[in-house]
C-alpha cells in the first residue's frame, strides 16, 4: 500500500517514494547528552520508530542514522559544574538514553553516531564552504555567510529578507559580519574542550554535526548536483525546524547542488496538562519519572503513539492511567484467545472482520500514520472477538488469524509484551510457564502446589487473575 507522509518542504501530504527502489536512507536528529531524555523527546522518537518499523514491514531496508550531540555550549556549562570530563559526562546520559529507548523498545538506528567521532569532516566541509565563499573566519571562529544563500528559509517558511542584519537565526554570542549569519566553527575559550583547525583550537557548531554525518553516512559522497547525494527522510522535532534544519539545508545545499533530503518528517512534541513542559511548572516527566510513579514503559510508549505525530499530545497522568487500562485489555484478549479451549469449528464472518481489521490498519499508517485510526481498527476487532467467544463462536479456526493480525500490530506498535520491573528476578517467560505450571496443578486439584506458586509469583510482583472456566492472567503489581 503506497505510504503517504507529511513533507514539511511542501507543506502538504505526499506520496513516499524513495530515490532507491526498496531502500529507504533516513536521518534523525538525537539527543544532546547534556541530561536524561525526557517525554517531549521521546515523542519524538516514538514517532519515527513507528516510522521506520512500519515502513519495515511494506518491505524496505531502512538504512538509519540516529547522532549523539556528544559537545554543545550546554554540555561543557554542566560537565564542569559537575567536574567531569567533557567525554565521561556525554556517556554517561548516552548511556542512559540508551537504556531508556530499550525501555520504550524503539529499535537502535543502524548507525548511531557520536558528534565528537566526526570533527576532522567537519572541520573538511567548513573549509569547502570558506573556499566557495559561503563561510567567512572571524577571530578564529567561522560563520555560515547567510546572504550567500538566497534559497534559505524554504523549509520554515521565513524570509531571508525579512530576516533583518540585525535579527538573530543563532544564540551563539560570537563576532560575525551580520547578527544573522550562524556559527560553523567555534574558537576556543579558556577552559574549554578544543580541537585543532586551520583557524586555530575550536569545537564545531551545533548545525553543522547532523549536516556531516547525514552526508558522511547516506549521501554517498555523490557529485555535485546529483540527486544521489540526497537522502529519503530527514526527521526530528517541529522544534527543530528553524533555526537548525533550515541552517542544516543551507551548509548541505550551497556545496552539493542538490535537496538535501526530499523528504522533512516532523513530530509534533507535547503538552502535559495543558501547559508547555517545564521544570519550573513540575509538570517535567522523564522516563525514569513515571516508572518512579509506577507506570510501565509499555504504557507510555502507548500513550505517546496513540494521537498521530502530527497532532499535538496533551499528556496527563489520567491519560497514562487510560492508556495502562487500554493496554491491559489488549493483553487481556490476547490471553484469552490464546489460552481457551476452542470448538473445531471457523466463524468465517470473524476471520473476514480479522482482515479488514487488518487492512484497515495499514491504510491508517499508510495515510500519514494515523496511529488513532489504526488503534481503532485493532480494538474494532477485540470488541467483535470477545463478543464471539462469550457466544461461543470463536472457533479453533478463528485464532490463528486474529492473532496474526495482533503480531501484525506489535510488529509496528510494540507494545504487548510484559514489561518486567527492575527489581524482579522473573522474565514474563519465566511468569508464563509458572503460570502454566500453577493451571496445571489446578487441573490436578492439587491446591497446595497452586497456592506455592501463586505465592511464588505475588513475591516477585506479579499480581495473577483467574479466568472463569479456566486460566488466568497477570500484570505486574
Amino acid at each position: 500500500m503506497e505510504l503517504r507522509l507529511y513533507n514539511t518542504l511542501t507543506r502538504s501530504v505526499e506520496p513516499f517514494t524513495p530515490l532507491e527502489p526498496g531502500r529507504v536512507r533516513m536521518y534523525t536528529c538525537g539527543l544532546t547528552a547534556y541530561d536524561y531524555g525526557h517525554i517531549g523527546n521521546f515523542r519524538t522518537f516514538v514517532g519515527v520508530d513507528i516510522l521506520q518499523r512500519f515502513l519495515a514491514t511494506q518491505g524496505y531496508d531502512v538504512d538509519s542514522v540516529m547522532n549523539i550531540t556528544d559537545v554543545d555550549d550546554k554540555m561543557i556549562a554542566r560537565s564542569s559544574a559537575a567536574g567531569r570530563s567533557l567525554r565521561e559526562y556525554a556517556d554517561f546520559y548516552a548511556a542512559a538514553f540508551t537504556e531508556d529507548c530499550q525501555r520504550l523498545r524503539i529499535r537502535p538506528a543502524r548507525h548511531i553516531v557520536r558528534a565528537t567521532d566526526f570533527i576532522p569532516d567537519m572541520v573538511a566541509w567548513i573549509e569547502r564552504l570558506v573556499a566557495s565563499g559561503h563561510a567567512y573566519e572571524r577571530e578564529g571562529s567561522v560563520y555560515f555567510r547567510l546572504a550567500s544563500f538566497p534559497a534559505y528559509g524554504r523549509l520554515s517558511g521565513k524570509d531571508l529578507d525579512g530576516l533583518q542584519s540585525g535579527a538573530r537565526v543563532d544564540v551563539d554570542d560570537y563576532a560575525k559580519e551580520e547578527a544573522r549569519d550562524f556559527v560553523l566553527w567555534k574558537a576556543w575559550k579558556e577552559g574549554e574542550p578544543f580541537w585543532e583547525s586551520p583557524w586555530g583550537k575550536g569545537r564545531p557548531g551545533w548545525h553543522i554535526e547532523c549536516s556531516v554525518m547525514a552526508e558522511k553516512l547516506l549521501g554517498a559522497a555523490a557529485p555535485q548536483g546529483s540527486p544521489q547525494g540526497t537522502i529519503d527522510i530527514h526527521a526530528g522535532g517541529t522544534d527543530l525546524i528553524f533555526p537548525h534544519h533550515e541552517n542544516e539545508i543551507a551548509q548541505v545545499e550551497a556545496l552539493t547542488q542538490a535537496p538535501f533530503a526530499r523528504y522533512w518528517v516532523h513530530m509534533e512534541f507535547l503538552l502535559v496538562n495543558g501547559e508547555k513542559m517545564s521544570k519550573r511548572l513540575g509538570n517535567f516527566y522523564t522516563v525514569r519519572d513515571l516508572m518512579e510513579k509506577g507506570y510501565h514503559p509499555s504504557a507510555i510508549r502507548y500513550l505517546l503513539a496513540s494521537v498521530p505525530y502530527r497532532r499535538q499530545l496533551n499528556f496527563t497522568l489520567e491519560g497514562l492511567d487510560q492508556a495502562t487500562s487500554a493496554l491491559e485489555r489488549l493483553r487481556v484478549f490476547q490471553d484469552r484467545i490464546r489460552r481457551t479451549p476452542l470448538p473445531d469449528t471457523t466463524d468465517s464472518g470473524l476471520n473476514q472482520a480479522a482482515a479488514a481489521a487488518s487492512d484497515a490498519m495499514v491504510a491508517a499508517l499508510a495515510e500519514n500514520l494515523n496511529t488513532a485510526e489504526a488503534l481503532a481498527a485493532i480494538f474494532d476487532l477485540v470488541r467483535a472477538a470477545n463478543t464471539a467467544l462469550d457466544a461461543g463462536h470463536f472457533g479453533a479456526g478463528n485464532r490463528a488469524p486474529v492473532q496474526a493480525v495482533l503480531d501484525a500490530f506489535d510488529e509496528i506498535f510494540a507494545v504487548l509484551a510484559h514489561d518486567a520491573p527492575p527489581a524482579s528476578a522473573l522474565s514474563p517467560e519465566a511468569v508464563n510457564q509458572l503460570l502454566a505450571e500453577r493451571e496445571a496443578a489446578r487441573r490436578m486439584r492439587d491446591w497446595a502446589r497452586a497456592d506455592a506458586l501463586r505465592r511464588q509469583l505475588d513475591d516477585a510482583g506479579v499480581l495473577v487473575e483467574d479466568i472463569k472456566g479456566g486460566g488466568g492472567r497477570w500484570r505486574w503489581k
